[in-house]
């Protein structure tokens, strides 16, 4: 027993690990991507878990630059270099952030380079290590939006109470009140003040149900779970649609519209939703546009995006308004009832679709010169993420 127990303090003392030894144990590493660059970042060498996550066998990336594995944005914004800077600096460098695979899917992992040096000190390169966060990430972010969308529910909820009981229970006692005094007068009227009174019962009418669809469409699309249904839409046609049903509106203004979207210009949203985008923004720029005034509908490609602007030459609005415009705020909902603009509720929907299909809405608009609307839409189906600064902290155990 002693003899085996001196023998085995033998073996401990003169075992030294092989490069092999090591080789194995970073293959056996599956949740991890284990590489090596030279001075010049070119890959060197490549683990079996940087195949299994990137997608890269070893003789298709060894001899490619280290940038291959980052986004666009991130070599745009230097971040490959800064990481390599950081490095040498500090002895270490980490991140948390979206890389790019093989196949041009993204994951975010966290990363981690550092220098690597010979016996003597001399600089042979880096190591960089990175592990998968993706499903963790993805966690995170459905948690944050779940939290985000409960205040939102609570906010929107106390909106809609004060449009029932302001815009929607105040025009609809006017329109009681004249129906009742109709009712009691008619006898004694003459036909042309009858007329006025019905002709001003019927906008009133009108103008209430619209109100009502509004706020219905929007609470539906906030909170009720409907059929949802993206696909590759050309846009051409959807402008045009809008441009037939609102071409007589627009004519009784003499105002002309006109649209410079090249065929073949196509987003990824859901048909019905992307209509009603465009019709609102639209009917909106005929109420303000001024007699022989003129409203253009233009796009162009950004990135992985369609950025569509809807420009008229009207009335324009203030800084106050364009800061309160997509927000369910009492006041301007109400002014732009009383002025029968058509905004406030129509907006909210439009902005709520917009998000829901992954696009963004905003305005710039200068008073008596006219306002532009834009709106962006992905061009193909998105990747199941949302961007975060937040970090994620390294965690082995995890």
């Amino acid at each position: 027993m002693e003899n085996e127990h001196i023998n085995s303090k033998i073996l401990k003392s003169n075992y030294i690990p092989t490069a092999e030894f090591y080789s194995q144990i970073i293959d056996s590493l599956q949740d991890y991507s284990i590489f090596t660059l030279d001075n010049e970042f070119v890959i060197n060498s490549w683990s079996s878990g940087s195949t299994k996550i990137f997608g890269y066998e070893p003789n298709e990336i060894i001899g490619k630059h280290f940038d291959i594995i980052f986004t666009a944005k991130d070599i745009k914004n230097d971040i490959p270099k800064n990481e390599i800077e950081t490095a040498l600096k500090e002895g270490r460098a980490t991140d948390n952030r979206w890389h790019i695979c093989k196949d041009k899917s993204e994951f975010y992992a966290y990363g981690l380079v550092f220098p690597l040096t010979g016996i003597d000190g001399e600089m042979l390169g880096y190591v960089k290590i990175l592990r998968d966060l993706t499903e963790r990430k993805k966690s995170e972010d459905a948690i944050k939006k779940y939290v985000k969308e409960l205040e939102d529910l609570n906010t929107h909820k106390e909106s809609v109470l004060a449009i029932l009981s302001h815009d929607l229970r105040s025009p609809l006692s006017s329109i009681i009140a004249t129906a009742g005094y109709l009712k009691s007068n008619f006898e004694r009227m003459e036909p042309n003040a009858v007329k006025e009174m019905l002709e001003l019962l019927y906008k009133a009418s009108i103008d209430e149900l619209n109100m009502l669809d509004y706020l219905v469409e929007w609470a539906r699309i906030k909170y009720a779970a409907e059929v949802f249904s993206p696909r590759k839409i050309e846009l051409v046609e959807y402008v045009q649609k809008v441009f037939d049903t609102l071409n007589d509106t627009a004519s009784l203004n003499a105002i002309n519209l006109h649209h410079e979207i090249k065929e073949n210009t196509s987003v990824f949203a859901d048909g019905k939703m992307l209509l009603s985008v465009i019709q609102n923004i639209v009917s909106n720029a005929i109420k303000h546009s001024l007699p022989g005034g003129k409203i253009t509908v233009s796009a162009k490609t950004k990135e992985d995006k369609i950025i569509v602007q809807i420009k008229d030459s009207g009335i324009g609005m203030s800084k106050e308004i364009q800061d309160k415009l997509f927000t369910p705020q009492m006041n301007i909902l109400s002014k732009a009832r009383i002025e029968n603009k058509g905004a406030g509720i129509g907006l909210l929907l439009v902005k709520g679709f917009l998000e829901k299909n992954g696009g963004e809405i905003w305005v710039e608009s200068t008073e008596g010169v006219g306002s532009s609307f834009y709106f962006t839409l992905p061009m193909e189906k998105p990747l199941n993420k949302i961007d975060s600064a937040d970090k994620i902290e390294f965690d082995e155990n995890a």
